[in-house]
Protein backbone atom coordinates (compact mmCIF):
# COMPACT_ATOMS: atom_id res chain seq x y z
CA UNK A 1 0.00 0.00 0.00
CA UNK A 2 1.42 3.66 -0.65
CA UNK A 3 1.99 5.62 1.79
CA UNK A 4 -0.75 8.87 2.35
CA UNK A 5 1.60 12.14 2.24
CA UNK A 6 1.34 13.81 5.10
CA UNK A 7 2.06 16.55 3.42
CA UNK A 8 -1.64 16.72 2.04
CA UNK A 9 -3.13 20.12 1.64
CA UNK A 10 -5.62 19.99 -0.94
CA UNK A 11 -7.96 17.03 -1.53
CA UNK A 12 -9.65 16.44 -5.06
CA UNK A 13 -13.09 14.57 -5.25
CA UNK A 14 -14.17 13.01 -8.32
CA UNK A 15 -17.98 13.79 -8.15
CA UNK A 16 -19.87 10.81 -10.33
CA UNK A 17 -19.68 7.66 -8.92
CA UNK A 18 -17.62 9.27 -6.05
CA UNK A 19 -19.80 12.06 -4.79
CA UNK A 20 -23.31 10.51 -6.20
CA UNK A 21 -24.61 7.74 -8.22
CA UNK A 22 -24.05 8.25 -12.05
CA UNK A 23 -23.12 4.76 -13.54
CA UNK A 24 -26.35 3.31 -12.83
CA UNK A 25 -28.03 6.02 -15.58
CA UNK A 26 -25.82 4.93 -18.13
CA UNK A 27 -26.87 1.17 -17.78
CA UNK A 28 -30.63 1.88 -18.05
CA UNK A 29 -30.14 4.46 -20.54
CA UNK A 30 -28.40 1.53 -22.79
CA UNK A 31 -31.11 -1.24 -22.02
CA UNK A 32 -33.87 1.60 -23.11
CA UNK A 33 -31.90 1.85 -26.03
CA UNK A 34 -31.61 -1.76 -26.66
CA UNK A 35 -35.19 -1.92 -26.75
CA UNK A 36 -35.58 0.66 -29.46
CA UNK A 37 -33.73 -1.31 -31.55
CA UNK A 38 -34.29 -4.69 -30.60
CA UNK A 39 -36.05 -5.60 -33.93
CA UNK A 40 -32.51 -4.95 -35.60
CA UNK A 41 -30.32 -6.10 -33.52
CA UNK A 42 -29.76 -8.22 -30.50
CA UNK A 43 -29.14 -6.26 -26.60
CA UNK A 44 -25.51 -7.74 -26.34
CA UNK A 45 -24.46 -6.63 -29.69
CA UNK A 46 -26.18 -2.88 -29.61
CA UNK A 47 -24.78 -3.19 -26.47
CA UNK A 48 -21.08 -3.46 -27.96
CA UNK A 49 -21.52 -1.37 -30.97
CA UNK A 50 -23.09 1.87 -28.57
CA UNK A 51 -19.84 1.49 -26.93
CA UNK A 52 -17.93 1.11 -29.90
CA UNK A 53 -19.58 3.82 -31.01
CA UNK A 54 -18.74 5.57 -28.02
CA UNK A 55 -15.28 5.25 -27.66
CA UNK A 56 -14.72 6.48 -31.30
CA UNK A 57 -16.22 9.67 -30.10
CA UNK A 58 -14.59 10.47 -27.08
CA UNK A 59 -12.27 12.84 -29.13
CA UNK A 60 -15.03 14.81 -30.89
CA UNK A 61 -17.63 15.18 -28.16
CA UNK A 62 -15.55 13.90 -24.72
CA UNK A 63 -17.25 12.72 -21.81
CA UNK A 64 -21.29 12.95 -20.36
CA UNK A 65 -24.53 12.35 -21.38
CA UNK A 66 -24.71 14.72 -24.52
CA UNK A 67 -21.77 12.89 -26.20
CA UNK A 68 -23.59 9.45 -25.09
CA UNK A 69 -26.81 10.94 -26.92
CA UNK A 70 -25.18 11.66 -30.18
CA UNK A 71 -23.44 8.26 -30.48
CA UNK A 72 -27.09 6.54 -29.33
CA UNK A 73 -28.28 8.83 -32.59
CA UNK A 74 -25.17 7.86 -34.78
CA UNK A 75 -25.63 3.91 -33.16
CA UNK A 76 -29.20 3.97 -34.24
CA UNK A 77 -28.57 5.06 -37.86
CA UNK A 78 -26.33 2.66 -38.66
CA UNK A 79 -27.85 -1.16 -36.72
CA UNK A 80 -30.55 -0.02 -39.03
CA UNK A 81 -28.98 0.53 -42.42
CA UNK A 82 -30.35 4.15 -41.98
CA UNK A 83 -34.24 3.15 -41.86
CA UNK A 84 -34.75 4.05 -38.17
CA UNK A 85 -37.99 6.48 -37.91
CA UNK A 86 -37.79 9.60 -36.77
CA UNK A 87 -40.08 8.59 -33.61
CA UNK A 88 -37.32 6.34 -32.24
CA UNK A 89 -34.86 8.81 -32.70
CA UNK A 90 -37.33 11.22 -30.72
CA UNK A 91 -37.04 8.55 -27.87
CA UNK A 92 -33.71 8.47 -27.86
CA UNK A 93 -32.90 12.16 -27.31
CA UNK A 94 -35.71 12.12 -24.49
CA UNK A 95 -33.79 8.90 -22.94
CA UNK A 96 -31.03 11.82 -22.93
CA UNK A 97 -33.57 14.38 -21.32
CA UNK A 98 -34.13 11.92 -18.94
CA UNK A 99 -31.05 11.17 -17.81
CA UNK A 100 -29.94 15.43 -17.57
CA UNK A 101 -32.86 15.40 -15.30
CA UNK A 102 -32.29 12.59 -13.27
CA UNK A 103 -32.70 13.47 -9.17
CA UNK A 104 -29.02 13.73 -7.40
CA UNK A 105 -28.81 10.88 -5.18
CA UNK A 106 -25.80 11.21 -3.08
CA UNK A 107 -23.77 8.17 -1.86
CA UNK A 108 -23.28 6.73 1.93
CA UNK A 109 -21.25 8.82 4.06
CA UNK A 110 -20.52 11.78 1.36
CA UNK A 111 -21.51 14.47 3.52
CA UNK A 112 -19.76 13.20 6.60
CA UNK A 113 -16.71 13.27 5.58
CA UNK A 114 -17.12 16.44 3.41
CA UNK A 115 -18.05 18.02 6.51
CA UNK A 116 -15.81 16.22 8.66
CA UNK A 117 -12.14 17.23 6.29
CA UNK A 118 -14.14 20.98 5.86
CA UNK A 119 -11.41 23.81 7.52
CA UNK A 120 -8.75 20.97 7.61
CA UNK A 121 -7.61 20.93 3.97
CA UNK A 122 -9.08 22.88 0.90
CA UNK A 123 -11.06 20.60 -1.01
CA UNK A 124 -12.05 20.63 -4.55
CA UNK A 125 -13.72 18.55 -7.16
CA UNK A 126 -12.21 16.98 -9.63
CA UNK A 127 -14.07 15.63 -12.38
CA UNK A 128 -14.42 15.11 -16.30
CA UNK A 129 -17.50 15.38 -18.33
CA UNK A 130 -19.61 17.93 -19.69
CA UNK A 131 -19.42 21.48 -18.21
CA UNK A 132 -22.96 22.36 -17.58
CA UNK A 133 -24.07 18.94 -16.64
CA UNK A 134 -21.52 18.32 -13.71
CA UNK A 135 -22.50 22.51 -12.52
CA UNK A 136 -26.15 21.32 -12.68
CA UNK A 137 -25.18 18.19 -10.65
CA UNK A 138 -23.47 20.16 -8.34
CA UNK A 139 -25.73 22.65 -7.60
CA UNK A 140 -28.72 20.11 -6.92
CA UNK A 141 -26.45 17.90 -4.57
CA UNK A 142 -25.86 20.72 -2.37
CA UNK A 143 -22.85 20.10 -1.74
CA UNK A 144 -21.25 23.27 -3.10
CA UNK A 145 -20.46 25.12 -0.07
CA UNK A 146 -18.09 22.67 0.42
CA UNK A 147 -15.53 23.03 -2.09
CA UNK A 148 -13.13 25.47 -2.88
CA UNK A 149 -12.18 24.83 -6.30
CA UNK A 150 -14.37 22.98 -9.26
CA UNK A 151 -12.07 21.99 -11.95
CA UNK A 152 -14.25 20.18 -14.86
CA UNK A 153 -11.36 18.09 -16.82
CA UNK A 154 -11.64 17.41 -20.69
CA UNK A 155 -9.58 13.56 -19.38
CA UNK A 156 -7.55 12.73 -16.76
CA UNK A 157 -4.35 11.70 -17.67
CA UNK A 158 -1.14 12.54 -15.95
CA UNK A 159 -0.85 15.97 -17.99
CA UNK A 160 -4.28 16.42 -17.22
CA UNK A 161 -3.56 16.29 -12.99
CA UNK A 162 -0.15 18.55 -13.99
CA UNK A 163 -1.69 21.14 -15.16
CA UNK A 164 -4.34 21.10 -11.97
CA UNK A 165 -1.59 20.87 -9.87
CA UNK A 166 0.35 23.76 -11.52
CA UNK A 167 -2.72 26.03 -11.48
CA UNK A 168 -3.36 24.76 -7.64
CA UNK A 169 0.49 25.85 -6.90
CA UNK A 170 1.24 23.05 -5.09
CA UNK A 171 3.62 20.31 -5.17
CA UNK A 172 2.68 16.66 -5.88
CA UNK A 173 2.72 15.07 -2.56
CA UNK A 174 0.47 17.89 -1.30
CA UNK A 175 -2.55 16.53 -3.47
CA UNK A 176 -4.96 13.85 -2.65
CA UNK A 177 -7.25 12.37 -4.96
CA UNK A 178 -10.02 10.06 -4.03
CA UNK A 179 -12.19 8.32 -6.71
CA UNK A 180 -13.74 5.05 -7.74
CA UNK A 181 -12.01 5.01 -11.50
CA UNK A 182 -8.46 3.24 -11.20
CA UNK A 183 -7.76 4.56 -14.53
CA UNK A 184 -8.76 7.79 -14.05
CA UNK A 185 -8.69 9.10 -10.19
CA UNK A 186 -6.00 6.68 -8.61
CA UNK A 187 -3.34 5.30 -10.92
CA UNK A 188 -1.99 8.67 -12.84
CA UNK A 189 -1.55 10.69 -9.41
CA UNK A 190 0.42 7.83 -8.06
CA UNK A 191 2.68 7.94 -11.14
CA UNK A 192 2.72 11.67 -10.93
CA UNK A 193 3.89 11.55 -7.20
CA UNK A 194 0.48 12.37 -5.74
CA UNK A 195 -1.43 10.32 -3.17
CA UNK A 196 -4.63 8.24 -3.73
CA UNK A 197 -7.61 6.32 -2.62
CA UNK A 198 -9.53 3.86 -4.45
CA UNK A 199 -13.50 3.94 -3.35
CA UNK A 200 -14.80 1.37 -5.73
CA UNK A 201 -18.46 1.82 -7.36
CA UNK A 202 -20.39 -1.25 -8.22
CA UNK A 203 -21.34 -0.47 -11.73
CA UNK A 204 -17.94 0.47 -13.62
CA UNK A 205 -17.90 2.00 -17.86
CA UNK A 206 -15.58 -0.61 -19.76
CA UNK A 207 -13.59 1.75 -20.67
CA UNK A 208 -12.49 2.79 -17.03
CA UNK A 209 -11.62 -0.84 -16.29
CA UNK A 210 -8.06 -1.59 -15.62
CA UNK A 211 -5.96 -4.83 -16.55
CA UNK A 212 -4.52 -7.33 -13.73
CA UNK A 213 -1.38 -6.40 -14.71
CA UNK A 214 -1.53 -2.55 -14.39
CA UNK A 215 -3.54 -3.54 -10.93
CA UNK A 216 -0.15 -4.86 -9.66
CA UNK A 217 2.19 -2.35 -10.73
CA UNK A 218 1.06 0.60 -8.40
CA UNK A 219 0.46 0.78 -4.71
CA UNK A 220 -2.56 2.27 -3.78
CA UNK A 221 -5.20 2.28 -0.92
CA UNK A 222 -8.39 0.87 -1.45
CA UNK A 223 -11.31 1.51 1.13
CA UNK A 224 -15.27 -0.19 0.83
CA UNK A 225 -16.71 2.70 1.69
CA UNK A 226 -16.16 6.83 1.35
CA UNK A 227 -15.77 7.10 5.62
CA UNK A 228 -12.94 4.98 5.37
CA UNK A 229 -10.77 7.55 4.06
CA UNK A 230 -10.47 9.40 7.74
CA UNK A 231 -9.44 6.83 9.26
CA UNK A 232 -6.00 8.13 7.09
Amino acid sequence: MNKISENIKVIAFDADDTLWVNETYFRDAEHQFAKLLAKYETENKIDQEIFKTEVKNLKLYGYGVKGFILSMVECALELSNYQVNQKTIEAILNIGKQMLDEPIELLDGVEEVLQSLEGKYKLIVATKGDLLDQERKLEKSNLLSYFHHIEVMSDKKEKDYLKLIKHLDIHPSELLMIGNSLKSDVLPLIEIGASAIHVPFHTTWIHEEVTEEEKSQSDYKTVNNIKDILNF
